[in-house]
């Protein structure tokens, strides 16, 4: 008898550098550029777990690498996991939120060939378009809820539509609301 095969998936980590707005709580976004996936969309600062990296590493790196900002270890917090199937291709992954309210420097594009437009936005007023399975994971942090499952079907758009893709394609998870954490977003 074979055991059966153990599901392996990438795992992703995403920043969500908030400050209070005069309009309420702001994200930092950048416009993906360049031979990426979703090109010409708004997305989180985000990237990949490299072997042997933790979360936090992983997070604090990536907002360097492609901010430019500084963040101390003890500034992240875990906000929202998602896992998600991409429309195209069949392996799904999961992505790791994490808010982090204080950092050193100005945020700046850092990577110009893969980010042509950075800006902060509203969580109230977000920008289009933006790749879906970032707006779900913005969407639950948003609720104060803890995870989403966004599997997203051949065909579907890559980026988010209101109403689009259709039911089922969201759903959110249920568990201690965020807003009940310190320092998490209320709804």
């Amino acid at each position: 008898m074979t055991a059966p095969r153990r599901h392996t998936l990438p795992l992703d980590v995403h920043l969500l550098l908030r400050r209070d707005g005069g309009r309420g709580p702001e994200v930092l976004l950048s416009r993906r550029a360049g031979p990426v996936y979703a090109t010409g969309m708004w997305h989180l600062p985000s990237g990949h777990l490299e072997a042997d990296e933790d979360f936090v590493a992983a997070v604090v790196r990536e907002a360097r690498e492609e901010t430019g900002v500084v963040i101390d270890p003890a500034d992240v917090r875990a906000a929202v996991t998602v896992h998600h199937r991409p429309p195209m291709g069949s392996s799904s992954r999961i992505g790791v939120f994490f808010e982090v309210r204080s950092w050193s420097g100005p945020p700046r594009i850092m990577e110009p060939d893969r980010c042509d437009g950075m800006g902060w936005y509203g969580l109230d007023a977000l920008p289009a378009p933006m790749v879906a399975y970032c707006r779900a994971g913005l969407d639950a942090y948003r609720a104060g809820l803890p995870a989403a499952v966004h599997f997203q079907r051949p065909g579907d758009p890559v980026e988010h539509r209101d109403g689009e893709p259709g039911n089922g394609r969201t759903e959110f998870l249920a568990g201690q609301a965020n807003g009940e954490q310190e320092g998490a977003c209320p709804a």
